[in-house]
Protein backbone atom coordinates (compact mmCIF):
# COMPACT_ATOMS: atom_id res chain seq x y z
CA UNK A 1 0.00 0.00 0.00
CA UNK A 2 1.20 3.40 -0.61
CA UNK A 3 1.25 6.19 1.97
CA UNK A 4 0.45 8.69 -0.85
CA UNK A 5 2.48 11.66 1.27
CA UNK A 6 5.27 14.11 0.81
CA UNK A 7 8.12 12.47 1.83
CA UNK A 8 9.32 13.17 5.54
CA UNK A 9 11.91 12.19 7.92
CA UNK A 10 12.75 9.32 10.13
CA UNK A 11 12.98 11.51 12.87
CA UNK A 12 10.01 12.47 15.19
CA UNK A 13 9.07 15.87 14.87
CA UNK A 14 7.08 18.25 17.44
CA UNK A 15 5.74 21.60 17.18
CA UNK A 16 3.24 24.56 16.70
CA UNK A 17 0.80 24.06 13.50
CA UNK A 18 -0.62 27.75 13.02
CA UNK A 19 -4.52 26.94 12.35
CA UNK A 20 -6.85 30.20 11.42
CA UNK A 21 -6.66 32.33 15.27
CA UNK A 22 -5.15 29.39 17.06
CA UNK A 23 -2.02 27.01 16.88
CA UNK A 24 -2.11 23.02 17.84
CA UNK A 25 0.78 21.01 19.22
CA UNK A 26 1.13 18.26 16.51
CA UNK A 27 3.21 15.54 17.06
CA UNK A 28 4.28 13.48 13.97
CA UNK A 29 6.63 9.84 14.02
CA UNK A 30 7.70 10.71 10.28
CA UNK A 31 9.01 7.94 8.18
CA UNK A 32 7.61 5.98 5.02
CA UNK A 33 4.73 4.29 7.08
CA UNK A 34 1.11 4.81 6.48
CA UNK A 35 0.07 8.23 7.97
CA UNK A 36 -2.28 7.51 10.92
CA UNK A 37 -3.74 10.56 12.21
CA UNK A 38 -5.26 10.42 15.56
CA UNK A 39 -8.23 12.35 16.57
CA UNK A 40 -9.05 12.74 20.64
CA UNK A 41 -11.76 12.52 22.95
CA UNK A 42 -13.94 15.91 23.44
CA UNK A 43 -11.40 17.11 26.38
CA UNK A 44 -8.59 14.56 26.42
CA UNK A 45 -5.12 14.88 24.94
CA UNK A 46 -2.95 13.57 22.21
CA UNK A 47 -0.95 11.51 25.44
CA UNK A 48 -4.23 9.21 25.55
CA UNK A 49 -3.16 7.64 22.03
CA UNK A 50 0.34 6.27 23.29
CA UNK A 51 -0.51 2.98 23.83
CA UNK A 52 -2.23 2.01 20.52
CA UNK A 53 1.10 3.56 18.86
CA UNK A 54 3.19 1.22 20.75
CA UNK A 55 1.18 -1.80 19.99
CA UNK A 56 0.68 -0.51 16.10
CA UNK A 57 4.84 -0.17 16.44
CA UNK A 58 7.20 2.16 13.72
CA UNK A 59 6.49 0.62 11.02
CA UNK A 60 3.32 3.43 10.97
CA UNK A 61 3.59 7.12 10.57
CA UNK A 62 1.86 8.55 13.69
CA UNK A 63 0.51 11.98 14.11
CA UNK A 64 -1.22 13.11 17.06
CA UNK A 65 -2.20 16.93 18.40
CA UNK A 66 -4.04 18.73 21.03
CA UNK A 67 -6.98 20.46 20.04
CA UNK A 68 -8.13 24.03 20.50
CA UNK A 69 -7.06 25.08 24.13
CA UNK A 70 -6.64 21.37 25.36
CA UNK A 71 -3.54 19.82 26.43
CA UNK A 72 -0.45 22.16 27.98
CA UNK A 73 0.64 23.94 24.81
CA UNK A 74 -2.47 24.30 22.10
CA UNK A 75 -3.81 27.67 22.11
CA UNK A 76 -7.05 29.23 22.32
CA UNK A 77 -9.23 30.17 20.14
CA UNK A 78 -13.12 31.81 19.26
CA UNK A 79 -14.36 28.66 17.82
CA UNK A 80 -14.68 25.19 19.35
CA UNK A 81 -17.06 23.91 17.14
CA UNK A 82 -17.47 20.67 15.44
CA UNK A 83 -16.82 22.23 11.94
CA UNK A 84 -13.68 23.54 13.29
CA UNK A 85 -12.61 20.42 14.46
CA UNK A 86 -13.07 18.67 11.10
CA UNK A 87 -11.03 21.48 9.53
CA UNK A 88 -8.02 20.74 12.08
CA UNK A 89 -7.46 17.51 10.56
CA UNK A 90 -7.05 19.19 7.18
CA UNK A 91 -4.99 21.93 8.80
CA UNK A 92 -2.33 19.53 10.58
CA UNK A 93 -2.84 16.94 7.46
CA UNK A 94 -1.62 19.64 5.23
CA UNK A 95 1.25 21.22 7.48
CA UNK A 96 2.48 17.94 7.79
CA UNK A 97 2.03 16.90 4.04
CA UNK A 98 -0.06 13.92 4.28
CA UNK A 99 -2.59 13.70 1.57
CA UNK A 100 -3.87 10.25 2.68
CA UNK A 101 -4.48 8.97 6.15
CA UNK A 102 -5.75 6.75 8.37
CA UNK A 103 -8.26 8.30 10.51
CA UNK A 104 -9.13 7.16 13.95
CA UNK A 105 -11.09 8.81 16.85
CA UNK A 106 -12.08 7.79 20.58
CA UNK A 107 -15.41 9.52 21.86
CA UNK A 108 -16.20 13.01 20.55
CA UNK A 109 -12.88 12.45 17.84
CA UNK A 110 -14.54 9.40 16.43
CA UNK A 111 -17.64 11.45 15.55
CA UNK A 112 -15.06 14.02 13.41
CA UNK A 113 -13.06 10.76 11.91
CA UNK A 114 -16.28 10.03 10.50
CA UNK A 115 -17.51 13.62 9.30
CA UNK A 116 -14.02 13.29 7.95
CA UNK A 117 -14.14 10.18 5.52
CA UNK A 118 -17.44 10.52 4.22
CA UNK A 119 -16.33 13.96 2.94
CA UNK A 120 -13.09 12.79 1.69
CA UNK A 121 -13.03 9.20 0.06
CA UNK A 122 -10.20 9.92 -1.88
CA UNK A 123 -8.07 10.93 1.15
CA UNK A 124 -9.40 8.44 3.72
CA UNK A 125 -7.95 5.14 3.62
CA UNK A 126 -10.28 4.03 6.61
CA UNK A 127 -11.80 5.03 9.63
CA UNK A 128 -11.13 3.61 13.38
CA UNK A 129 -14.47 4.98 15.54
CA UNK A 130 -13.68 4.19 18.68
CA UNK A 131 -16.82 4.31 21.35
CA UNK A 132 -18.02 7.07 19.61
CA UNK A 133 -20.44 8.27 16.51
CA UNK A 134 -23.59 6.46 17.32
CA UNK A 135 -26.55 7.76 15.70
CA UNK A 136 -28.58 8.44 18.74
CA UNK A 137 -31.45 11.29 19.60
CA UNK A 138 -29.58 11.05 22.92
CA UNK A 139 -30.23 14.64 23.67
CA UNK A 140 -33.59 16.22 24.96
CA UNK A 141 -34.09 19.86 27.27
CA UNK A 142 -33.44 17.57 30.07
CA UNK A 143 -30.16 16.45 29.03
CA UNK A 144 -29.11 19.65 27.84
CA UNK A 145 -29.90 20.93 31.55
CA UNK A 146 -28.17 18.17 32.97
CA UNK A 147 -25.26 19.07 30.79
CA UNK A 148 -24.79 22.53 32.22
CA UNK A 149 -25.33 21.84 35.50
CA UNK A 150 -22.55 19.58 35.44
CA UNK A 151 -19.97 22.17 33.68
CA UNK A 152 -21.14 24.41 36.24
CA UNK A 153 -20.80 22.28 39.08
CA UNK A 154 -16.95 21.43 38.04
CA UNK A 155 -15.88 25.16 36.81
CA UNK A 156 -14.45 25.62 40.83
CA UNK A 157 -11.70 23.62 39.88
CA UNK A 158 -11.15 22.43 36.38
CA UNK A 159 -9.40 26.13 35.69
CA UNK A 160 -6.46 24.98 38.63
CA UNK A 161 -5.89 22.16 36.73
CA UNK A 162 -5.21 23.55 33.36
CA UNK A 163 -1.60 23.98 33.66
CA UNK A 164 -1.39 20.19 33.86
CA UNK A 165 -2.95 20.26 30.31
CA UNK A 166 -5.55 17.83 32.05
CA UNK A 167 -8.11 20.42 31.50
CA UNK A 168 -9.04 22.70 28.39
CA UNK A 169 -8.89 26.08 28.76
CA UNK A 170 -12.13 26.54 28.10
CA UNK A 171 -15.04 28.66 29.96
CA UNK A 172 -17.65 25.68 31.67
CA UNK A 173 -20.45 27.35 29.31
CA UNK A 174 -18.02 26.58 25.77
CA UNK A 175 -17.23 22.88 26.79
CA UNK A 176 -21.20 22.57 27.94
CA UNK A 177 -22.09 23.89 24.50
CA UNK A 178 -19.29 21.65 22.71
CA UNK A 179 -21.06 18.66 24.50
CA UNK A 180 -24.59 19.78 23.16
CA UNK A 181 -23.68 20.27 19.85
CA UNK A 182 -22.07 16.87 19.66
CA UNK A 183 -25.69 15.94 21.08
CA UNK A 184 -27.19 17.44 18.08
CA UNK A 185 -24.89 16.06 15.66
CA UNK A 186 -25.20 12.58 17.23
CA UNK A 187 -29.09 12.32 16.38
CA UNK A 188 -30.13 9.48 14.27
CA UNK A 189 -31.24 12.50 11.39
CA UNK A 190 -27.99 13.73 11.97
CA UNK A 191 -25.65 11.19 11.60
CA UNK A 192 -26.87 8.41 10.27
CA UNK A 193 -27.30 9.45 6.41
CA UNK A 194 -23.01 10.50 7.27
CA UNK A 195 -22.73 6.84 8.44
CA UNK A 196 -24.79 5.23 5.47
CA UNK A 197 -22.64 7.84 2.88
CA UNK A 198 -19.20 6.36 4.31
CA UNK A 199 -17.89 4.60 1.55
CA UNK A 200 -14.02 3.64 2.76
CA UNK A 201 -13.28 0.87 5.29
CA UNK A 202 -14.59 1.50 8.93
CA UNK A 203 -14.40 -0.78 12.16
CA UNK A 204 -15.60 0.29 15.48
CA UNK A 205 -14.61 -0.72 18.59
CA UNK A 206 -17.27 -0.87 20.94
CA UNK A 207 -16.82 -0.28 24.53
CA UNK A 208 -19.01 -1.57 27.71
CA UNK A 209 -20.69 -0.38 30.15
CA UNK A 210 -20.79 3.27 31.74
CA UNK A 211 -19.32 6.59 30.71
CA UNK A 212 -18.47 9.42 32.57
CA UNK A 213 -21.47 11.59 33.14
CA UNK A 214 -24.12 8.68 32.02
CA UNK A 215 -26.51 7.03 34.45
CA UNK A 216 -27.99 3.19 34.74
CA UNK A 217 -27.69 1.93 30.80
CA UNK A 218 -27.79 4.89 29.20
CA UNK A 219 -24.62 4.44 27.08
CA UNK A 220 -25.26 0.47 26.25
CA UNK A 221 -28.52 1.81 24.75
CA UNK A 222 -26.31 4.04 22.75
CA UNK A 223 -24.37 1.73 21.28
CA UNK A 224 -27.37 -0.13 20.20
CA UNK A 225 -28.05 2.24 17.07
CA UNK A 226 -25.02 0.42 15.95
CA UNK A 227 -26.55 -2.31 14.56
CA UNK A 228 -28.99 -0.51 11.69
CA UNK A 229 -25.58 1.86 11.28
CA UNK A 230 -23.83 -1.96 9.88
CA UNK A 231 -26.75 -3.60 8.15
CA UNK A 232 -27.30 -0.58 5.95
CA UNK A 233 -23.87 0.23 5.39
CA UNK A 234 -21.20 -3.75 4.51
CA UNK A 235 -18.31 -0.96 4.47
CA UNK A 236 -18.74 -0.40 8.20
CA UNK A 237 -17.92 -3.53 10.81
CA UNK A 238 -17.60 -3.38 14.51
CA UNK A 239 -16.29 -5.52 18.11
CA UNK A 240 -17.20 -5.44 21.58
CA UNK A 241 -14.23 -5.60 24.07
CA UNK A 242 -14.95 -5.61 27.66
CA UNK A 243 -13.75 -2.36 29.26
CA UNK A 244 -15.45 0.97 29.74
CA UNK A 245 -15.49 4.00 27.53
CA UNK A 246 -13.05 5.82 29.64
CA UNK A 247 -10.48 2.98 30.09
CA UNK A 248 -10.81 1.44 26.63
CA UNK A 249 -7.67 3.00 25.11
CA UNK A 250 -5.76 1.66 28.18
CA UNK A 251 -6.98 -1.83 28.61
CA UNK A 252 -7.98 -2.54 25.06
CA UNK A 253 -5.43 -0.84 22.95
CA UNK A 254 -4.98 -4.23 21.74
CA UNK A 255 -8.24 -3.76 19.50
CA UNK A 256 -7.75 -0.40 18.54
CA UNK A 257 -4.80 -1.51 16.95
CA UNK A 258 -5.84 -4.53 15.07
CA UNK A 259 -9.31 -2.57 13.55
CA UNK A 260 -6.05 0.12 12.47
CA UNK A 261 -4.27 -2.55 10.73
CA UNK A 262 -7.97 -4.27 9.33
CA UNK A 263 -8.97 -0.82 7.77
CA UNK A 264 -5.54 -0.41 5.94
CA UNK A 265 -5.19 -4.06 4.75
CA UNK A 266 -8.79 -3.40 3.10
CA UNK A 267 -8.19 -0.32 1.55
CA UNK A 268 -5.88 -2.58 -1.09
CA UNK A 269 -2.94 -0.74 -1.75
CA UNK A 270 -4.90 2.19 -2.71
CA UNK A 271 -7.05 3.46 -4.77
Amino acid sequence: MTNNSTPSTDATWTGMVPVEDTALAVTDTGGPGIPVVYLNGQFATQGYWRRVITELGSGWRHITYDERARGRKSQRSKDYSFEAAVRDVDAVLAARGVDRAVVVGWSYGALVAAHWARRNPERALGAVLVDGAYPYDWLDEAMELRIRKLFRRMGWFTPLLRPTGITPRMTAEQQAMSNIELGRLSRESELGPVLDDITVPVRYVVASGASFGSHGDEQEQIRTSLATVTARNPNIRSTKVASNHGAILKKDFGAVSEAVREVAASDGGGR
